[in-house]
């Protein structure tokens, strides 16, 4: 046995969605590299789809957790991760598809960069609307943003088919026990969770999953915000909840002297881009209580920032 090879895990989420679940666990078997384990969550579903996930634990690498009460995304999420053995996690929504060659690029991407934590790459929109959707043109070293995501709630990441994360890194916030609060939008949990235990985030520029739009995708046609126009509000409090739940879990506690802390944080983004820069600058401005350190920090900041720009780090967009 290959002690350096990196086993792999593919957690699909399910809910309701028999007429599309056929095609993503068809994308996640028929990889160029093949995962080691292909997890079927199904949210006890109403519809045909434990028929479908049935045919599908026919193969050896495939197997299925049958959940006895819907409890949202979230959940799934815990009761998948729950039963995964791999090294990295891969994540699914049973409506969305992965290219043949996702898994590939994506374990080479680990490979060369053994300090990479989180990947996501850009992805292709189809259906209802075909586009690809990039958030930037070329491959990136994010960096770590725990102080980002702790202070202004910074969501660096993307939609939860574009997500792959270290199993070790993971295991630091999940299991959530807050189920109810992430029914929808649970990819905020591992998003946020990963960058506040410390994940060191990579963006893959390559368009390498298929994002399905239709009818019943909240996401994308905001259906859910419609409902409640109170949601974003909602949301704020949900992840005050999230965040003391994970920083209690961790012992880990608000750092000392933002102003530094702030700026080695920012140094760890190799070409950091000017808003790199202002989220930093307002989190220093806003959140420094001790005025010298508040004045010393910002100094240092545009410091910083001159000495990218004149050494042709600074990326511009």
């Amino acid at each position: 046995m290959d002690k350096n090879k990196i086993k792999t895990s593919c957690l699909i989420n399910n809910y309701n969605y028999a007429e599309f679940l056929s095609e993503a666990v068809d994308s996640a078997l028929n990889q160029t590299v093949k995962f080691d384990e292909i997890i079927i969550v199904d949210d006890a579903s109403t519809d045909n789809s434990v028929e479908v996930i049935t045919k599908f634990t026919q193969v050896a690498n495939v197997k299925s957790v049958l959940k006895e009460k819907n409890q949202g995304q979230l959940s799934s999420f815990n009761e998948g991760f729950l039963a995964a053995t791999g090294d990295i996690i891969f994540f699914l929504d049973a409506d969305d598809i992965y290219e043949p060659q996702y898994l590939e690029t994506a374990l080479n991407f680990y490979k060369r960069r053994s300090e990479c934590d989180f990947v996501f790459c850009a992805y292709k929109k189809f259906g209802a609307l075909e586009e690809i959707f990039q958030a930037d043109a070329i491959d990136l070293d994010l960096g770590y943003s725990v102080i980002r995501t702790l202070y202004s709630g910074e969501w660096i990441g993307s939609i939860t088919s574009t997500l792959s994360i270290r199993k070790e890194i993971i295991r630091k916030f999940l299991p959530i026990p807050n189920v109810e609060d992430w029914r929808v939008r649970a990819d905020d949990c591992l998003v946020w969770g990963a960058s506040l235990v410390g994940a060191k985030k990579f963006y893959i520029s390559k368009p390498l999953v298929m994002y399905r739009i239709h009818k019943s995708n909240q996401y994308h046609n905001k259906i859910f915000l419609d409902i409640d126009n109170n949601y974003e509000y909602k949301r704020f409090w949900k992840r005050n909840s999230l965040f003391n739940y994970i920083l209690q879990k961790n012992n880990l506690s608000l750092p000392l002297l933002l102003a530094f802390t702030s700026l080695n944080e920012l140094k760890t983004i190799p070409c950091p881009k000017y808003q790199d820069f202002i989220s930093y600058l307002k989190i220093i401005f806003l959140f420094e209580h001790n005025f010298f350190w508040k004045i010393k920090g910002i100094v240092f900041l545009f410091s910083y920032f001159l000495k990218t720009l004149m050494t042709g780090k600074l990326k511009v967009l």
